[in-house]
């Protein structure tokens, strides 16, 4: 199975970035191995540095790796749901609420990075196991319409935006 890049009309407009983020090439293989990428980085942190915020009110480097994997979670429930033809609108989420009740700085990196790996291996479970003609299912989150196979790139893009930020503004900073 190979899934095409989802075309705009796909999609609500504020998912274009993580859209456009997506690397070219096979959104699973590239999944995979942005799994890898992300346990390079967030392993060789200590439990001081993943407590780093790099400005007063962000989130830690914890507080980062919990919501990829919460963002995940969610991503992928929405991708079951629409991939198994359930039309049934599905509400946003707050991701700051979220990221207050997760307590993510109380949990080891160690804990924090091997959830985010189990979680990043049952989506690409979830994404292996679609028939084709799921992917071409349209299903409403956040009052948006969206179609099964915009999620993986979704996924996919929305970490490589974190990596990003990751580089920019936290690594600096610890160095």
């Amino acid at each position: 199975m190979s899934l095409s890049r989802p075309l705009p009309g796909e999609y609500a407009e504020g998912y274009a970035p993580y859209i456009a983020a997506a690397v070219e090439g096979d959104v699973l293989t590239l999944l995979q191995g942005q799994m890898g990428e992300v346990a390079a980085l967030f392993a060789g942190l200590s439990e001081t540095q993943g407590a780093f915020r790099y400005a007063p009110g962000k989130w830690s480097l914890k507080d980062l790796l919990q919501h990829l994997s919460d963002a995940e979670r969610i991503f992928a429930y929405r991708c079951l749901r629409i991939g198994r033809g359930d039309a049934t609108p599905m509400p946003g989420f707050e991701e700051d609420a979220y990221a207050a009740a997760a307590q993510a700085d109380a949990r080891s990196m160690a804990d924090l990075l091997a959830d985010w790996r189990a979680v990043r291996a049952a989506s690409l479970s979830l994404f292996r196991s679609l028939p084709d003609e799921a992917w071409g299912n349209q299903g409403t989150t956040n009052n948006r319409p969206i179609t099964a196979r915009c999620i993986p790139y979704i996924a996919l893009g929305h970490a490589a935006h974190h990596l990003a930020v990751i580089r920019e503004r936290y690594l600096p900073a610890l160095k």
